[in-house]
């Protein structure tokens, strides 16, 4: 190992980076924890034998025996945390060049099932027209879950930018709304829309703030079975902006609610109703929402509706 190299490994934030993981999560910091409370165990030790053992080489040999027991739990747990991380990583990675290579054969798809839909190349029969559209439908559900795997896997890896500027939110959730109008429409849902007067703007990424609300807006239309409302408000709380979208969807039971925000958990009811989705929405909606420095929350009761939250600081961070 080159010198180049000991200095890379003694770079721990830039280590933790690499597995994408937080401070306290990574094994390199862990360890240089378990450090520190080793060092301290040791005088510790020291002090406790040197009263009530006279022995000096008693003291001495106890203090030994006890730090390198300490110091070997510590290497076998930060090899494991370790190991664990650099898995972690490896199926980070794997899943972003999977799902990048993904991406052009099913937009070529796509391209050619809509060139043959719209009837421009040799004339098209009723049956066969709809197997393109059960074709096309299915194209789009793929391209949606690569599109949610590769934005999991970057945002793991903490390889897209927090971009952060200026902006008015409530613009921002007033163009989301305009562009779910035909989607709402068509599921016979009403959204209503109650933004707080004369709020300041943020100071956030607006690209990725609008992909969390857009998560969250989604999935509000998508649950509601019948016809319905969905509420959206906007206001100060605190020293925060408090965002909140609720719904009169199908609820989340109460035995499902712990894992609401794991990769790929979709609750048993929704299973039920046959609702499209990938189970990695809410997952990238509180991934962002942390990384913007604040914080989410859902209430929720079957058959009755939830309603999401999050909040984002008004000053910088």
């Amino acid at each position: 190992m080159s010198f180049k190299d000991i200095l890379n490994q003694l770079d721990i934030p830039a280590q933790c980076k690499k597995c994408g993981l937080s401070l306290w999560q990574c094994p390199h910091f862990l360890f240089l924890v378990m450090g520190v409370i080793i060092i301290g165990s040791t005088f510790f030790s020291y002090f406790i034998g040197s009263r009530y053992i006279d022995d000096p080489q008693m003291v001495l040999l106890s203090t030994l025996l006890i730090t390198a027991i300490l110091f070997i739990l510590a290497v076998i747990i930060t090899r494991s945390f370790e190991t664990l991380a650099e898995a972690n990583r490896m199926k980070s990675e794997f899943v972003s060049v999977v799902s990048h290579q993904l991406r052009s054969p099913l937009s070529n798809l796509r391209w050619a099932i809509e060139l043959l839909m719209s009837r421009k190349t040799d004339s098209v029969t009723g049956k066969q027209l709809e197997y393109l559209e059960i074709l096309k439908e299915n194209s789009a559900r793929m391209s949606e879950l690569v599109s949610d795997l590769l934005i999991v896997s970057r945002i793991e890896t903490a390889k897209i930018p927090f971009k952060k500027q200026e902006f008015v939110l409530e613009d921002l959730i007033k163009k989301l709304i305009q562009d779910f109008g035909p989607f709402a429409r068509a599921s016979n849902v009403e959204i209503k829309f109650e933004p707080e007067k004369d709020l300041p703007k943020v100071f956030s990424d607006p690209h990725q703030i609008r992909l969390a609300i857009e998560n969250l807006l989604d999935n509000a239309i998508r649950y509601i079975k019948e016809k319905g409302q969905v509420e959206i408000k906007l206001k100060k709380q605190d020293e925060n902006f408090y965002f909140e979208v609720k719904d009169a969807g199908v609820g989340i039971p109460q035995k499902d609610q712990k894992y609401i925000f794991q990769k790929f958990f979709r609750s048993e009811n929704v299973m039920r109703y046959q609702t499209q989705g990938s189970g990695l929405g809410l997952h990238i909606v509180k991934a962002i929402i942390e990384r913007a420095g604040g914080k989410i929350g859902f209430q929720s009761r079957e058959g009755v509706g939830s309603t999401f939250w999050f909040t984002l600081p008004m000053k910088p961070r």
